[in-house]
């Protein structure tokens, strides 16, 4: 049945739980390989710029947070103080992104588990994951969110393993090159390791379902950045330790690889079985996160009707999980998407572009403005690290998004004309 309500069934763990989900995800047992491959054992200081970047658009998310309790996060936010074509843009730029990083997500599961049960068919099993992911979000939050807590509780156990192998097999000799880091290298690093903070604003994409809002998603934003710096600071010193900078950075299975130079029994599956849940995590908040934007989209009138209906029972917006487990499960199917990084890196500074903006217009003292300003401009400077074929990418794809804006405004201009 349609035409029911959300229902505020998420906690302030369960909101942190989202955000840590989707922030400690796969790419913590691989991309901390490549930003070590960068800046070799001063990774550590790529961790903390790339912390620290994230915690400025972080508090414009706090603060927007405060202001409205609404499905959507940063298109939300871009509806309600922005002008109507670039709040659309948002949203659109988050489906984009996130629809195509959850086919993504989803082959990196699969390509883990085959790696397991070699002869595993990786593509059909991947479009498989987001349909299992789909199913739970379909059943009702309560569901969901239960699963979630269940596989970010497991992957920091693994991760915790990790870091106590990593400091019992300690070589503190391979951080003697710290010292001859490059600039350059240290802030690559960065800018790949931020990518990895993005989750944290997945919290606000479901507010209307968190309990006492107003109070536990600002509070949830901010642990679950807490908890994900951390884990990711003590795991990279914990890596550069066991197997020295060259050595992980090689690696595509970036933990696997390090903690197999200990020796400890089964100390390479555990790891690898800390990525699946990594994965599924991470798929499971994706789908969350998509439905509920376009549910929010749908709501304003900047996507199609259906998607706003919420079933009266479960209290989902189930018309909008299907559609965002579909598509993300058709992706997965091609088993080829090359060009996801280039979408998903672009849109995810103009997102939180757009959010910051948003944020410099709310009333505020001169502290808080200043702090979004230079929210503001670190996403434009991080475009500059960017390939060509990023902004390429995320340029053919702001167009994709202005002419469906100019279509529908089209239709329904023609609709109130004629009265039909």
């Amino acid at each position: 049945m349609a035409n029911g309500k959300l229902k505020k069934t998420i906690s302030l763990l369960d909101a942190t739980s989202i955000g840590i989900g989707a922030i400690v995800g796969a790419g913590i047992f691989v991309i901390l390989g490549v930003a070590t491959g960068l800046a070799g054992p001063a990774v550590i200081a790529s961790i903390i710029i790339a912390g620290a970047v994230a915690l400025l658009t972080a508090l414009s998310f706090v603060r927007l947070s405060r202001t409205t309790q609404k499905e959507g996060g940063a298109y939300e936010f871009a509806h309600k103080l922005l002008p109507p074509f670039w709040a659309f843009l948002t949203g659109f730029l988050w489906l984009a992104s996130n629809v195509v990083a959850g086919a993504t997500v989803a082959l990196g599961f699969s390509l883990y588990l085959a790696s397991l049960v070699p002869g595993l068919p990786v593509a059909p099993l991947a479009a498989l994951a987001c349909l299992v992911a789909t199913a739970l979000n379909y059943s009702g939050m309560k569901n969901s969110v239960s699963m979630n807590n269940v596989l970010v509780a497991a992957k920091i156990l693994v991760l915790l393993f990790f870091v106590l192998a990593g400091f019992l097999f300690f070589k503190a000799g391979n951080f003697s090159a710290i010292g001859s880091a490059s600039l350059g290298g240290v802030l690559s690093g960065a800018a790949i390791i931020f990518f990895a903070y993005g989750g944290f604003a997945r919290i606000t994409v479901v507010s209307e379902e968190v309990k006492n809002a107003k109070r536990n998603v600002p509070r949830a934003i901010m642990l679950a950045l807490a908890v994900s710096t951390v884990l990711y600071l003590l795991v990279s010193i914990a890596a550069v330790g066991l197997g020295g900078s060259s050595q992980v950075s090689t690696s595509g299975a970036f933990l696997a690889s390090s903690i197999s130079s200990t020796g400890i029994p089964y100390a390479v599956l555990i790891v690898s079985l800390g990525a699946l849940a990594a994965t599924a995590s991470v798929l499971l908040t994706t789908v969350m996160g998509v439905s509920r934007v376009a549910f929010a989209m749908a709501r304003n009138n900047d996507a199609p009707k259906a998607f706003a209906s919420v079933d009266s029972e479960s209290g989902v917006p189930r018309n909008a999980v299907l559609a965002a487990g579909i598509a993300s499960a058709l992706l997965a199917l091609l088993g080829d998407l090359a060009l996801v990084a280039s979408v998903s890196s672009f849109a995810l500074l103009a997102y939180y572009a757009a959010a910051n903006y948003a944020a410099i217009r709310l009333k505020a003292n001169l502290r808080s403005k200043i702090v979004s300003v230079t929210a503001l401009i670190s996403c434009f400077a991080l475009m500059a690290f960017l390939s060509q074929q990023s902004l390429v990418v995320g340029g053919v794809t702001v167009l994709c998004g202005a002419a469906y804006y100019a279509f529908q405004k089209k239709k329904n201009w023609k609709k109130l004309k004629t009265g039909v």
